[in-house]
Order: C-alpha cells, then sequence, then structure tokens
C-alpha cells in the first residue's frame, strides 16, 4: 500500500510527525508505506519528515503508539521518480537542514519576544532617598508650629512627610528637624528648599542635614 503524499504534505506543513510531538508507530507506518525519498520539490514537508524519521530506522521496533493514525494517510500515489541525475540523500538532507533552520529561528524568534514582553510588563523599580531637612526660624520667638504646618502644607507627588522634632540651637531658639521620603525622578530637593523658604515669615533657611538611599 503507498503513501497519499499529498495529504500528507498538507498535514506535515504545521507539524513535525504524524501523529503526537516525537516519532511514533504511525510515522512508521507511513514511512514504509513511501518506496522511495519523496521530491522535496514537490513535497518538501513530507522530504523533511521522510528524512529524519528515516534516522530512526534502527528503533522503529521500540517507538511508542500506534499505527492507526498513519493509516489515514495510505492509499494515496506513490512520489514520483526522480531525475536518475539527482543525488537523493543531498536533496533530501539539504531540505530538512533548510526547513529544521527555519523552524529554529522560528523558536528563537518567539522566545526572544516572550523575553521582550516579559521584560517590559515587569515593574518599574522605582529609586526614593529618605532625607533629613533641618529648618531654622529667626529667632526664639517664631511660632514652631506654624513653621512646621507651612512646611507640611508643600505637597506634590513623590513626596511622603515624616516624623519631626524640634531640635535645640541656642539662645533659647529651636530648628525643625523633619524626615521625608522622595521619588529621586520626581522631587528636586533645591525645588523642594526654596518653597520652603517661601513662607518667609517662619523661616530663615534650610538645610539637607542627611540623605540616604531606600
Amino acid at each position: 500500500m503507498s503513501a497519499d503524499l499529498t495529504k500528507l504534505e498538507s498535514h506535515l506543513k504545521t507539524r513535525s510527525y504524524v501523529e503526537g510531538y516525537t516519532p511514533s508507530q504511525a510515522d512508521v507506518a507511513v514511512f514504509k508505506a513511501i518506496s522511495s525519498a519523496p521530491d522535496a520539490t514537490a513535497y518538501p514537508s513530507v522530504a523533511r519528515w521522510y528524512s529524519h524519521i528515516k534516522s530512526y530506522e534502527p528503533e522503529f521496533g521500540s517507538l511508542s503508539g500506534s499505527s492507526k493514525a498513519g493509516e489515514a494517510f495510505l492509499g494515496g500515489s506513490s512520489a514520483p521518480a526522480k531525475a536518475e541525475e539527482e543525488d537523493d540523500d543531498d536533496v533530501d538532507l539539504f531540505g530538512s537542514d533548510e526547513e529544521e533552520d527555519a523552524e529554529a529561528e522560528r523558536v528563537k524568534a518567539e522566545r526572544v519576544a516572550a523575553y521582550n514582553a516579559k521584560k517590559a510588563n515587569k515593574p518599574k523599580t522605582v529609586a526614593k532617598s529618605v532625607v533629613t531637612l533641618e529648618v531654622k526660624p529667626w529667632d526664639d520667638e517664631t511660632d514652631m508650629v506654624k513653621l512646621e504646618e507651612s512646611v507640611r502644607s508643600i505637597e506634590q507627588p513623590g513626596l511622603v512627610w515624616g516624623a519631626s522634632k524640634l531640635v535645640p540651637i541656642g539662645y533659647g531658639i529651636k530648628k525643625l528637624q523633619i524626615t521625608l521620603v522622595v521619588e529621586d525622578e520626581l522631587v528636586s530637593l533645591d525645588e523642594l528648599q526654596e518653597k520652603v523658604a517661601e513662607f518667609e515669615d517662619y523661616v530663615q533657611s534650610s538645610d539637607v542635614a542627611a540623605m540616604q538611599k531606600l
């Protein structure tokens, strides 16, 4: 019984084997029904498959599965005879290499695309810093409660005010020491200090006493 190469060609255009994802008895049954290597020009997918399955010939008896699936491709015409001057093995091997190279490139492209997509969807790490800002008043009569309220009234994306305390600096004067967390890309400390200085009724000056990356 011969194999229906036209039907088999259509089937193998999108598959590596007659059934499943590994060589099986279905491949063996169809392979044995083909009297000689198929014409790679007329049946490129079959020629690739034939050359690949031929490499398993010593192991045909141990391959798993049933030959039943292969019966769907039996009963057609056999492979057209090739011109005598053609070298069957050379043509088959060339066709097989070409198909395998194309498949390898496709798999590689899919993996690269999947990696890039995963990388693009990965959340970006936000660089943050914890800062200790010291704000000095004009004198001991400056309302420090109002001073702190004014400082904390500054709101902007990437800025979070934290704990604070009053630290004596002499002559009855205390400075405000306040902690804040900033997103480095969103908050400029120079601009922040300029905003603090705008409360000129309470603020004499401000300094960054400490800064640490989170």
